[in-house]
């Protein structure tokens, strides 16, 4: 399970952006929001990954010279 934490405050009347009645007038709040492993490809992680993916910032990855490692590279890993 995944969880996202979002700090925030409530509005005069103690509600929450969300639209949650804490009944607690100018306070700070937590909340954590559980997410399922099962969840793959969110809406989010996919804008994120295109965002990422179309960057010029990562543009040097696309140079043959950045590829320095091979699938034989390393030593496996015995438990």
């Amino acid at each position: 399970m995944r969880a996202i934490e979002i700090n925030s405050k409530t509005d005069g009347k103690g509600l929450l952006r969300l639209n949650y009645n804490l009944n607690k007038s100018n306070s700070r709040v937590r909340i954590l929001i559980l997410l399922d492993d099962d969840i793959q490809n969110s809406d989010e992680e996919l804008l994120w990954m295109q965002s990422v993916s179309s960057n010029p910032a990562f543009d040097f990855l696309k140079d043959s010279a950045e590829n320095v490692y091979s699938i034989t590279d390393g030593e496996p890993i015995d438990d």
